[in-house]
Protein backbone atom coordinates (compact mmCIF):
# COMPACT_ATOMS: atom_id res chain seq x y z
CA UNK A 1 0.00 0.00 0.00
CA UNK A 2 1.34 3.38 -0.70
CA UNK A 3 0.49 6.71 -0.02
CA UNK A 4 -0.28 9.53 -2.19
CA UNK A 5 3.09 10.79 -2.91
CA UNK A 6 3.86 6.99 -4.04
CA UNK A 7 6.09 6.52 -1.09
CA UNK A 8 5.04 3.36 1.01
CA UNK A 9 2.68 4.29 3.39
CA UNK A 10 3.82 4.05 7.13
CA UNK A 11 0.40 4.10 9.00
CA UNK A 12 2.47 6.40 11.31
CA UNK A 13 4.16 3.31 12.62
CA UNK A 14 8.57 2.96 12.71
CA UNK A 15 9.31 1.85 9.17
CA UNK A 16 12.52 -0.79 8.93
CA UNK A 17 13.47 -0.55 12.46
CA UNK A 18 13.33 -4.96 12.85
CA UNK A 19 15.67 -7.23 11.61
CA UNK A 20 15.16 -10.64 10.60
CA UNK A 21 15.58 -12.38 14.03
CA UNK A 22 13.44 -9.73 15.74
CA UNK A 23 10.67 -10.45 12.67
CA UNK A 24 10.99 -13.85 13.45
CA UNK A 25 10.99 -13.60 17.34
CA UNK A 26 7.17 -12.18 16.89
CA UNK A 27 6.06 -15.20 15.42
CA UNK A 28 8.05 -17.28 17.64
CA UNK A 29 6.94 -15.84 20.55
CA UNK A 30 2.80 -16.06 19.75
CA UNK A 31 3.49 -19.31 19.11
CA UNK A 32 4.80 -19.69 22.44
CA UNK A 33 6.57 -23.59 22.19
CA UNK A 34 7.41 -23.93 25.63
CA UNK A 35 3.63 -22.48 26.66
CA UNK A 36 3.06 -25.36 24.19
CA UNK A 37 4.94 -28.06 25.64
CA UNK A 38 4.07 -27.31 29.14
CA UNK A 39 0.12 -27.14 28.54
CA UNK A 40 -0.63 -28.35 25.30
CA UNK A 41 1.18 -31.56 24.53
CA UNK A 42 0.00 -33.57 28.15
CA UNK A 43 -3.97 -32.47 26.68
CA UNK A 44 -2.93 -33.85 23.65
CA UNK A 45 -1.03 -37.23 24.95
CA UNK A 46 -4.66 -37.56 27.36
CA UNK A 47 -6.09 -38.24 23.69
CA UNK A 48 -3.69 -39.65 21.41
CA UNK A 49 -1.07 -41.43 24.45
CA UNK A 50 1.83 -43.03 22.26
CA UNK A 51 0.60 -41.75 19.52
CA UNK A 52 1.12 -37.90 20.28
CA UNK A 53 4.16 -37.30 18.28
CA UNK A 54 2.32 -38.42 15.22
CA UNK A 55 -0.62 -36.29 15.96
CA UNK A 56 2.07 -33.28 16.23
CA UNK A 57 3.52 -34.35 12.70
CA UNK A 58 0.06 -34.12 10.98
CA UNK A 59 -0.41 -31.02 12.97
CA UNK A 60 2.75 -29.77 10.91
CA UNK A 61 2.24 -30.66 8.00
CA UNK A 62 -1.41 -28.50 7.74
CA UNK A 63 0.06 -25.54 9.56
CA UNK A 64 2.94 -25.76 6.73
CA UNK A 65 0.18 -25.98 4.24
CA UNK A 66 -1.39 -22.49 5.71
CA UNK A 67 2.20 -21.30 6.03
CA UNK A 68 3.06 -21.79 2.33
CA UNK A 69 -0.65 -19.53 1.26
CA UNK A 70 0.72 -17.24 3.48
CA UNK A 71 4.12 -17.14 2.10
CA UNK A 72 3.01 -16.40 -0.87
CA UNK A 73 0.95 -12.86 0.09
CA UNK A 74 4.15 -11.89 2.08
CA UNK A 75 6.37 -12.14 -1.14
CA UNK A 76 4.48 -9.60 -2.83
CA UNK A 77 2.79 -7.05 -0.06
CA UNK A 78 3.56 -5.57 3.02
CA UNK A 79 1.10 -3.82 5.75
CA UNK A 80 0.21 -4.10 9.56
CA UNK A 81 -2.93 -5.62 7.97
CA UNK A 82 -1.92 -8.85 8.18
CA UNK A 83 -4.11 -11.94 6.40
CA UNK A 84 -6.85 -9.45 6.79
CA UNK A 85 -5.15 -7.26 4.19
CA UNK A 86 -4.41 -9.81 2.18
CA UNK A 87 -7.81 -11.53 1.67
CA UNK A 88 -9.30 -8.03 1.25
CA UNK A 89 -7.31 -7.29 -1.57
CA UNK A 90 -8.13 -10.31 -3.36
CA UNK A 91 -11.58 -11.70 -2.34
CA UNK A 92 -14.44 -9.79 -1.81
CA UNK A 93 -14.61 -6.69 0.52
CA UNK A 94 -16.86 -8.65 3.04
CA UNK A 95 -14.51 -11.53 2.46
CA UNK A 96 -12.04 -9.01 3.88
CA UNK A 97 -14.02 -8.00 6.62
CA UNK A 98 -14.61 -11.54 7.93
CA UNK A 99 -10.50 -11.84 7.77
CA UNK A 100 -10.08 -8.59 9.71
CA UNK A 101 -13.22 -9.56 12.48
CA UNK A 102 -11.47 -13.26 12.64
CA UNK A 103 -8.48 -12.33 13.18
CA UNK A 104 -8.87 -9.43 15.72
CA UNK A 105 -10.84 -12.23 18.02
CA UNK A 106 -7.80 -14.48 17.44
CA UNK A 107 -5.13 -12.44 19.03
CA UNK A 108 -7.45 -10.80 21.29
CA UNK A 109 -8.73 -14.77 22.92
CA UNK A 110 -5.08 -15.93 22.53
CA UNK A 111 -3.79 -13.25 24.41
CA UNK A 112 -6.41 -14.00 27.03
CA UNK A 113 -5.45 -17.80 26.99
CA UNK A 114 -2.33 -16.83 27.80
CA UNK A 115 -2.40 -14.35 30.05
CA UNK A 116 -4.53 -17.38 31.80
CA UNK A 117 -1.82 -19.38 31.89
CA UNK A 118 1.31 -16.97 32.88
CA UNK A 119 -1.55 -16.26 36.19
CA UNK A 120 -1.64 -20.25 36.65
CA UNK A 121 2.38 -20.42 36.99
CA UNK A 122 2.30 -17.50 38.67
CA UNK A 123 0.19 -18.67 41.27
CA UNK A 124 1.83 -22.51 41.64
CA UNK A 125 5.35 -20.67 42.01
CA UNK A 126 3.93 -18.36 44.96
CA UNK A 127 1.57 -21.38 46.48
CA UNK A 128 4.88 -23.27 46.44
CA UNK A 129 7.58 -21.03 47.63
CA UNK A 130 4.92 -18.26 50.01
CA UNK A 131 2.57 -20.93 51.01
CA UNK A 132 0.01 -18.55 49.53
CA UNK A 133 -2.64 -17.52 46.98
CA UNK A 134 -2.37 -14.58 45.21
CA UNK A 135 -5.19 -12.66 44.28
CA UNK A 136 -5.85 -13.66 40.19
CA UNK A 137 -7.34 -10.42 39.35
CA UNK A 138 -4.38 -8.14 40.26
CA UNK A 139 -1.95 -10.93 39.08
CA UNK A 140 -3.97 -10.95 35.23
CA UNK A 141 -4.06 -6.90 35.32
CA UNK A 142 0.08 -6.75 36.16
CA UNK A 143 0.31 -9.10 33.17
CA UNK A 144 -2.05 -7.66 30.73
CA UNK A 145 -0.96 -3.85 31.57
CA UNK A 146 2.87 -5.24 31.79
CA UNK A 147 2.39 -6.49 27.86
CA UNK A 148 0.53 -3.38 27.07
CA UNK A 149 2.79 -0.68 28.45
CA UNK A 150 5.71 -2.95 26.55
CA UNK A 151 4.06 -3.18 23.20
CA UNK A 152 3.47 0.97 23.48
CA UNK A 153 7.09 1.74 24.56
CA UNK A 154 8.96 0.81 21.44
CA UNK A 155 8.74 -1.96 18.89
CA UNK A 156 12.53 -2.92 18.83
CA UNK A 157 12.18 -2.99 22.74
CA UNK A 158 9.49 -5.32 22.34
CA UNK A 159 10.33 -7.79 19.77
CA UNK A 160 14.24 -7.55 21.67
CA UNK A 161 12.49 -8.66 25.38
CA UNK A 162 10.37 -11.38 23.07
CA UNK A 163 13.50 -12.35 21.28
CA UNK A 164 15.64 -13.14 24.20
CA UNK A 165 12.57 -14.61 26.65
CA UNK A 166 12.16 -17.52 24.09
CA UNK A 167 15.99 -18.17 23.10
CA UNK A 168 15.95 -18.46 27.09
CA UNK A 169 12.82 -20.61 27.75
CA UNK A 170 13.34 -22.72 24.38
CA UNK A 171 17.18 -23.49 25.77
CA UNK A 172 16.05 -24.26 29.04
CA UNK A 173 13.83 -26.62 27.86
CA UNK A 174 16.12 -27.79 25.85
CA UNK A 175 18.43 -28.78 28.22
CA UNK A 176 16.09 -31.07 30.11
CA UNK A 177 15.04 -32.92 26.69
CA UNK A 178 18.34 -33.74 26.29
CA UNK A 179 19.44 -35.04 29.88
CA UNK A 180 15.59 -36.86 29.76
CA UNK A 181 17.14 -38.72 26.99
CA UNK A 182 20.66 -39.24 28.11
CA UNK A 183 19.39 -40.70 31.39
CA UNK A 184 16.56 -42.89 29.92
CA UNK A 185 17.33 -46.57 29.58
CA UNK A 186 16.90 -46.69 26.01
CA UNK A 187 16.33 -43.82 23.39
CA UNK A 188 13.65 -45.94 21.59
CA UNK A 189 10.29 -46.08 22.80
CA UNK A 190 8.83 -49.16 21.09
CA UNK A 191 5.45 -47.97 22.52
CA UNK A 192 5.71 -44.83 20.59
CA UNK A 193 6.79 -45.82 17.20
CA UNK A 194 3.96 -49.14 17.33
CA UNK A 195 1.13 -46.39 18.14
CA UNK A 196 0.33 -48.95 21.17
CA UNK A 197 -3.38 -48.21 22.32
CA UNK A 198 -3.93 -45.18 19.98
CA UNK A 199 -7.74 -45.34 18.82
CA UNK A 200 -8.37 -44.01 15.33
CA UNK A 201 -11.45 -41.93 17.11
CA UNK A 202 -9.43 -39.90 18.90
CA UNK A 203 -6.71 -38.71 16.36
CA UNK A 204 -9.44 -36.22 15.28
CA UNK A 205 -9.57 -34.20 18.81
CA UNK A 206 -6.20 -34.46 19.44
CA UNK A 207 -5.30 -33.02 16.42
CA UNK A 208 -7.40 -29.83 16.92
CA UNK A 209 -5.56 -29.44 20.08
CA UNK A 210 -2.29 -29.93 18.51
CA UNK A 211 -2.80 -27.70 15.98
CA UNK A 212 -4.02 -24.47 18.08
CA UNK A 213 -0.19 -25.10 19.49
CA UNK A 214 0.81 -23.45 16.30
CA UNK A 215 -1.80 -20.76 16.02
CA UNK A 216 0.44 -17.22 15.99
CA UNK A 217 3.11 -18.51 13.40
CA UNK A 218 1.68 -15.96 11.10
CA UNK A 219 2.12 -12.85 13.21
CA UNK A 220 4.96 -11.87 11.48
CA UNK A 221 3.17 -10.62 8.93
CA UNK A 222 1.67 -7.50 10.71
CA UNK A 223 5.16 -5.74 10.83
CA UNK A 224 4.89 -5.37 7.40
CA UNK A 225 6.09 -1.98 7.98
CA UNK A 226 8.36 -2.11 11.07
CA UNK A 227 10.55 -5.38 9.37
CA UNK A 228 13.12 -4.46 6.88
CA UNK A 229 12.96 -5.69 3.84
CA UNK A 230 9.46 -7.28 4.72
CA UNK A 231 9.02 -9.20 1.43
CA UNK A 232 11.94 -11.21 2.47
CA UNK A 233 12.09 -11.04 5.74
CA UNK A 234 8.32 -11.87 7.07
CA UNK A 235 7.77 -14.84 4.50
CA UNK A 236 11.25 -16.39 5.70
CA UNK A 237 10.11 -15.87 9.44
CA UNK A 238 6.62 -17.72 8.86
CA UNK A 239 8.07 -20.77 7.05
CA UNK A 240 10.59 -21.24 9.76
CA UNK A 241 8.70 -20.58 11.96
CA UNK A 242 6.10 -23.56 11.42
CA UNK A 243 9.21 -25.44 10.75
CA UNK A 244 10.97 -24.79 13.89
CA UNK A 245 7.88 -25.08 15.83
CA UNK A 246 6.93 -28.43 14.54
CA UNK A 247 10.06 -30.01 14.81
CA UNK A 248 9.96 -28.84 18.23
CA UNK A 249 6.91 -30.53 19.45
CA UNK A 250 7.31 -33.29 18.19
CA UNK A 251 10.59 -33.81 20.06
CA UNK A 252 8.66 -32.45 23.17
CA UNK A 253 5.90 -34.81 22.83
CA UNK A 254 8.18 -38.18 21.89
CA UNK A 255 10.33 -37.23 24.78
CA UNK A 256 7.94 -35.95 27.75
CA UNK A 257 5.99 -39.50 26.59
CA UNK A 258 9.25 -41.25 27.61
CA UNK A 259 10.13 -39.34 30.74
CA UNK A 260 6.48 -40.43 32.07
CA UNK A 261 7.23 -44.16 31.43
CA UNK A 262 7.30 -45.52 35.15
CA UNK A 263 5.70 -42.25 36.92
CA UNK A 264 2.61 -43.00 39.00
CA UNK A 265 1.26 -40.10 38.06
CA UNK A 266 -0.09 -39.79 34.18
CA UNK A 267 1.13 -36.75 32.23
CA UNK A 268 -2.14 -35.43 31.60
CA UNK A 269 -2.67 -35.44 35.28
CA UNK A 270 0.01 -33.84 36.90
CA UNK A 271 -0.37 -29.90 37.47
CA UNK A 272 3.36 -29.26 36.80
CA UNK A 273 4.80 -31.43 34.09
CA UNK A 274 7.85 -29.57 33.52
CA UNK A 275 9.05 -29.64 37.15
CA UNK A 276 8.75 -33.61 37.25
CA UNK A 277 10.55 -33.95 34.15
CA UNK A 278 13.23 -32.20 35.49
CA UNK A 279 13.34 -34.37 38.41
CA UNK A 280 13.47 -37.21 35.95
CA UNK A 281 16.57 -35.81 34.09
CA UNK A 282 18.04 -35.32 37.54
CA UNK A 283 17.81 -31.58 37.46
CA UNK A 284 15.06 -30.38 39.82
CA UNK A 285 16.71 -27.40 40.09
CA UNK A 286 16.12 -26.48 37.01
CA UNK A 287 12.37 -27.27 37.31
CA UNK A 288 11.55 -24.24 38.85
CA UNK A 289 13.72 -22.76 36.21
CA UNK A 290 11.10 -24.42 33.90
CA UNK A 291 8.25 -23.09 35.70
CA UNK A 292 9.25 -19.77 35.72
CA UNK A 293 10.14 -19.81 32.04
CA UNK A 294 6.90 -21.02 31.38
CA UNK A 295 5.53 -18.23 32.80
CA UNK A 296 7.19 -15.52 31.35
CA UNK A 297 7.18 -17.33 27.81
CA UNK A 298 3.60 -17.08 28.13
CA UNK A 299 3.82 -13.14 29.31
CA UNK A 300 5.95 -12.75 25.93
CA UNK A 301 3.23 -14.57 24.08
CA UNK A 302 0.61 -11.76 25.26
CA UNK A 303 2.74 -8.95 24.30
CA UNK A 304 3.02 -10.52 20.91
CA UNK A 305 -0.65 -11.07 20.38
CA UNK A 306 -1.13 -7.80 22.02
CA UNK A 307 1.15 -5.96 18.86
CA UNK A 308 -0.54 -8.38 16.09
CA UNK A 309 -3.68 -7.41 17.69
CA UNK A 310 -3.15 -3.44 17.75
CA UNK A 311 -2.09 -3.49 14.50
CA UNK A 312 -4.77 -4.82 12.82
CA UNK A 313 -6.90 -3.00 14.73
CA UNK A 314 -4.89 0.25 13.30
CA UNK A 315 -5.46 -1.11 9.71
CA UNK A 316 -9.04 -1.46 10.11
CA UNK A 317 -9.94 1.61 11.33
CA UNK A 318 -8.13 3.15 8.11
CA UNK A 319 -10.50 0.67 6.27
CA UNK A 320 -13.81 2.50 8.85
CA UNK A 321 -14.31 -1.24 10.27
CA UNK A 322 -13.69 -0.04 13.82
CA UNK A 323 -13.63 4.15 15.01
CA UNK A 324 -11.23 6.29 13.50
CA UNK A 325 -9.21 7.28 16.59
CA UNK A 326 -7.89 3.81 16.64
CA UNK A 327 -5.14 4.41 13.81
CA UNK A 328 -3.38 6.95 15.57
CA UNK A 329 -0.19 6.26 16.41
CA UNK A 330 2.20 7.84 18.79
CA UNK A 331 4.85 10.67 16.56
CA UNK A 332 7.66 10.15 19.06
CA UNK A 333 7.07 5.99 19.88
CA UNK A 334 5.63 5.29 16.43
CA UNK A 335 3.30 2.75 18.15
CA UNK A 336 -0.31 2.65 18.53
CA UNK A 337 -0.63 3.72 21.76
CA UNK A 338 -4.64 3.25 21.52
CA UNK A 339 -5.36 0.53 19.30
CA UNK A 340 -2.83 -1.25 22.16
CA UNK A 341 -4.34 -0.28 25.09
CA UNK A 342 -8.07 -1.34 23.63
CA UNK A 343 -6.13 -4.91 23.18
CA UNK A 344 -5.02 -5.23 26.20
CA UNK A 345 -8.31 -4.31 28.14
CA UNK A 346 -10.24 -6.88 25.98
CA UNK A 347 -7.88 -9.19 27.25
CA UNK A 348 -7.92 -8.05 30.67
CA UNK A 349 -11.62 -7.81 30.67
CA UNK A 350 -12.14 -11.25 29.65
CA UNK A 351 -9.76 -13.19 31.79
CA UNK A 352 -10.95 -11.05 35.27
CA UNK A 353 -14.76 -11.94 33.72
CA UNK A 354 -13.84 -15.69 33.62
CA UNK A 355 -11.64 -15.06 37.07
CA UNK A 356 -15.05 -13.75 38.64
CA UNK A 357 -16.74 -16.90 37.96
CA UNK A 358 -14.30 -19.23 38.89
CA UNK A 359 -12.90 -19.88 35.94
CA UNK A 360 -9.05 -21.60 37.03
CA UNK A 361 -6.06 -19.93 34.58
CA UNK A 362 -5.15 -23.84 33.51
CA UNK A 363 -9.28 -23.38 31.90
CA UNK A 364 -8.80 -19.67 30.67
CA UNK A 365 -5.67 -20.90 29.09
CA UNK A 366 -7.83 -23.69 27.15
CA UNK A 367 -11.01 -21.86 26.51
CA UNK A 368 -9.52 -18.85 25.23
CA UNK A 369 -7.75 -21.27 22.76
CA UNK A 370 -10.76 -22.99 21.55
CA UNK A 371 -12.01 -19.41 20.74
CA UNK A 372 -8.86 -18.41 18.96
CA UNK A 373 -8.99 -21.46 17.00
CA UNK A 374 -12.20 -20.09 15.52
CA UNK A 375 -10.62 -17.07 14.61
CA UNK A 376 -7.43 -18.44 13.06
CA UNK A 377 -9.36 -20.74 11.39
CA UNK A 378 -11.50 -18.33 9.96
CA UNK A 379 -8.40 -16.44 8.45
CA UNK A 380 -6.57 -19.12 7.14
CA UNK A 381 -9.25 -20.60 5.36
CA UNK A 382 -9.69 -16.89 3.24
CA UNK A 383 -6.23 -16.45 3.29
CA UNK A 384 -6.21 -20.06 1.27
CA UNK A 385 -8.96 -19.22 -0.65
CA UNK A 386 -6.97 -16.20 -2.06
CA UNK A 387 -3.62 -17.55 -2.39
CA UNK A 388 -4.63 -18.44 -6.41
CA UNK A 389 -6.34 -15.25 -7.02
CA UNK A 390 -3.06 -13.02 -6.07
CA UNK A 391 -0.35 -14.90 -7.77
CA UNK A 392 -2.93 -15.36 -10.99
CA UNK A 393 -0.87 -13.85 -14.40
CA UNK A 394 -2.67 -13.17 -17.93
CA UNK A 395 -5.86 -13.52 -15.87
CA UNK A 396 -5.10 -17.41 -15.27
CA UNK A 397 -4.90 -19.46 -12.38
CA UNK A 398 -1.48 -20.94 -11.52
CA UNK A 399 -2.09 -24.60 -11.55
CA UNK A 400 0.44 -25.21 -8.06
CA UNK A 401 -0.89 -22.70 -6.01
CA UNK A 402 -4.64 -23.92 -7.26
CA UNK A 403 -3.89 -27.30 -6.13
CA UNK A 404 -2.18 -26.38 -2.17
CA UNK A 405 -4.91 -23.86 -1.71
CA UNK A 406 -7.57 -26.59 -2.52
CA UNK A 407 -5.93 -28.77 -0.35
CA UNK A 408 -5.43 -26.76 2.59
CA UNK A 409 -9.31 -25.40 2.44
CA UNK A 410 -10.08 -29.10 2.63
CA UNK A 411 -7.94 -29.19 5.78
CA UNK A 412 -9.16 -26.22 7.46
CA UNK A 413 -12.78 -27.21 7.06
CA UNK A 414 -12.14 -31.17 8.44
CA UNK A 415 -10.36 -29.59 11.15
CA UNK A 416 -13.08 -27.18 11.84
CA UNK A 417 -15.82 -29.61 11.64
CA UNK A 418 -13.06 -31.62 13.93
CA UNK A 419 -12.89 -28.92 16.24
CA UNK A 420 -16.97 -28.68 16.90
CA UNK A 421 -17.42 -32.59 17.00
CA UNK A 422 -14.67 -32.99 19.72
CA UNK A 423 -16.33 -30.51 21.83
CA UNK A 424 -16.95 -32.69 25.24
CA UNK A 425 -19.20 -30.24 27.39
CA UNK A 426 -21.73 -27.61 27.01
CA UNK A 427 -19.39 -24.61 27.54
CA UNK A 428 -16.82 -25.34 24.57
CA UNK A 429 -19.93 -26.46 22.72
CA UNK A 430 -21.02 -22.63 22.49
CA UNK A 431 -18.05 -21.84 21.56
CA UNK A 432 -18.60 -21.68 17.78
CA UNK A 433 -22.17 -20.80 18.07
CA UNK A 434 -20.99 -17.53 19.67
CA UNK A 435 -18.28 -16.92 17.53
CA UNK A 436 -20.49 -17.16 14.51
CA UNK A 437 -22.43 -14.92 16.53
CA UNK A 438 -19.93 -12.87 17.14
CA UNK A 439 -18.72 -12.31 12.83
CA UNK A 440 -22.32 -11.62 12.13
CA UNK A 441 -22.06 -8.62 13.86
CA UNK A 442 -18.98 -7.78 12.38
CA UNK A 443 -20.27 -8.62 9.20
CA UNK A 444 -23.17 -6.39 9.99
CA UNK A 445 -20.52 -3.13 11.13
CA UNK A 446 -19.03 -3.70 7.40
CA UNK A 447 -22.06 -3.83 5.76
CA UNK A 448 -23.32 -0.77 7.62
CA UNK A 449 -19.71 1.46 6.64
CA UNK A 450 -20.29 0.53 3.46
CA UNK A 451 -23.35 2.15 2.69
CA UNK A 452 -22.45 4.91 5.05
CA UNK A 453 -19.14 5.82 2.77
CA UNK A 454 -21.11 4.46 0.14
CA UNK A 455 -18.62 2.29 -2.03
CA UNK A 456 -16.13 -0.59 -0.93
CA UNK A 457 -14.03 0.28 2.01
CA UNK A 458 -10.98 -1.15 0.86
CA UNK A 459 -10.99 1.06 -2.36
CA UNK A 460 -11.13 4.22 -0.90
CA UNK A 461 -8.01 6.30 -0.48
CA UNK A 462 -5.34 5.66 1.32
CA UNK A 463 -4.38 8.60 3.64
CA UNK A 464 -0.90 9.26 4.08
CA UNK A 465 1.32 7.06 6.36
Amino acid sequence: MRSEDGRPATYGLRADALGPLETLAQSVSATSPCTGSALTIPLVFALAGNGTWLVYLLATGAVLLVAWCVSRFARASASPGSLYSYAADSLPPVCGAMAGWGLLMAYVAAGASVAGGAMYYCVVLVQNWLHVSPAVIPVLAVICAGAGYIAYRDIKLSAGIMLWIEFASLLLMAAVLALLLVRSPAYIDLDQFRLRGLHAGSVGPALVLAIFTFVGFESATTLGVEARQPLRTIPRAVLQCAMLSGAFFMLCSYTEVLGFRGVPSSLSETSSPVHLLAQRAGVPALGVGMEVGAMISMFSCALACATAAARVLLRMAREGLVPGFLQRTSTARGTPAIATALACTFMFGATALMALRGVTGYEMYDLGGSMAVCGFLTAYALVAVAAPFATRTSGRLPVRTAIVSAVTLLVIVAVAVLDIQSSGDAVHARIPYFYVAYLGLGIAVYFTARLRQRMPLERAAEPEG
